[in-house]
C-alpha cells in the first residue's frame, strides 16, 4: 500500500513522474460512453482545469475530443492525452489511426486496451514500442493486465509499461497489484473510480463523505489520490465536472482511509477484475 498523499499538497495540475522521467497529471477525465456532446464536455473540462483526457479507439469519442480541444484553444503542451489500441489491432497502424481521429501529432500515453485472448500480446507491445520510437507516443502502457501478463511483456522486450489502467475503487482493488506496481514503478490509472455510480449509496462511504462535507464521489476520487493511483472519473454535466475536480482541499484521515480500504470485496462494475 502506498503512503497517503496529502490533498492540500496537490492541485489539478499536480503530476506523477513516470519511470521514463516524463510527467503525467494526477487526475483526468474519462470519456467512455461520453458520446452526448463530447466536444462541449471536453472543452468545459479543459476550461475547468482538467489536464488529462482519456479515450480509446473503440469509444467513438475521439473526433469529438478533437473538436473539444480545438474549441478550448488550449496549447498542445498543456494537456495530456491517453488513448488505446485494441487487442485485435496492428498496434502501430492503430496508433496512427487514433492520432488521425484526434487530429494530433502524438499521444502522451498509448495503451494496449486489453490483453488478447491468448498470451500477453507481445506483438502489440512491439508495435507500441515502435510507435514510441517514432515519436507517435511519448509513453506506452497497458490496461486490464494482470501481473503475470505484464511480466510476460517485460520478459519478451525489456520494456516496462509506465501505466496499468485498471478498474480501481475502495470496493475493488488489489494490494498485491499495488505492491507490484510500486516495485516496477508502474503507475495505476483508475478507470470507473466512481463504480459507475453503483456504490455511491454505500452507508460507510456516505458516512465518511458527510464527515468531510464532501460527496461520496469526491471521497472515492480523493481515496485514489491518497493511495497513489491516478483516477479518471467520467462526467457529462458541468456540475459533475466541477464536483470531481474539487478534491484538493481536504485530506482523508488515516483511520477513515483504512475504513475505506476495508470495503474491498473485489467488486467490479464489469463483473470481474481482470488483474486478480
Amino acid at each position: 500500500m502506498s503512503p497517503p498523499n496529502k490533498g492540500t499538497d496537490m492541485d489539478p495540475k499536480s503530476e506523477i513522474t513516470l519511470h521514463t522521467g516524463k510527467k503525467m497529471p494526477v487526475l483526468g477525465l474519462g470519456t467512455w460512453q461520453l458520446t452526448n456532446d463530447t466536444a462541449g464536455t471536453v472543452a468545459a473540462a479543459l476550461e475547468l482545469g482538467y489536464a488529462m483526457i482519456d479515450t480509446s479507439g473503440d469509444y467513438g469519442t475521439q473526433p469529438g475530443i478533437a473538436d473539444g480541444i480545438n474549441r478550448s484553444g488550449i496549447e498542445r503542451a498543456d494537456f495530456f492525452l491517453v488513448t488505446k489500441v485494441e487487442e485485435t489491432d496492428d498496434a502501430y497502424l492503430a496508433t496512427r489511426k487514433n492520432l488521425d481521429e484526434l487530429r494530433l501529432d502524438y499521444a502522451d500515453l498509448m495503451l494496449i486496451h486489453r490483453p488478447p485472448r491468448a498470451g500477453a500480446g507481445e506483438d502489440l507491445w512491439q508495435g507500441l514500442i515502435r510507435a514510441k520510437e517514432d515519436g507517435l507516443a511519448k509513453d506506452i502502457g497497458v490496461s486490464n493486465y494482470s501481473i503475470d501478463l505484464i511480466d510476460a511483456l517485460i520478459e519478451a522486450t525489456d520494456e516496462v509499461p509506465t501505466v496499468n489502467q485498471i478498474e480501481w475503487s475502495p470496493f475493488g482493488y488489489s494490494d498485491g497489484m499495488m505492491r507490484y506496481a510500486q516495485e516496477k514503478k508502474i503507475v495505476i490509472q483508475a478507470y470507473s473510480p466512481l463504480t459507475r455510480t453503483r456504490r455511491l449509496r454505500d452507508e460507510t462511504l456516505a458516512g465518511i463523505a458527510a464527515k468531510y462535507r464532501k460527496s461520496p464521489a469526491q471521497v472515492l476520487i480523493r481515496w485514489n489520490l491518497q493511495r497513489g493511483s491516478a483516477p479518471l472519473p467520467k462526467a457529462n454535466q458541468r456540475q459533475h465536472l466541477e464536483e470531481n475536480i474539487a478534491v484538493f482541499d481536504f485530506d482523508i484521515g488515516e483511520e477513515d482511509l483504512e475504513t475505506l480500504n476495508r470495503l474491498n470485496e473485489r467488486y467490479s462494475s464489469l463483473g470481474t477484475l481482470p488483474y486478480i
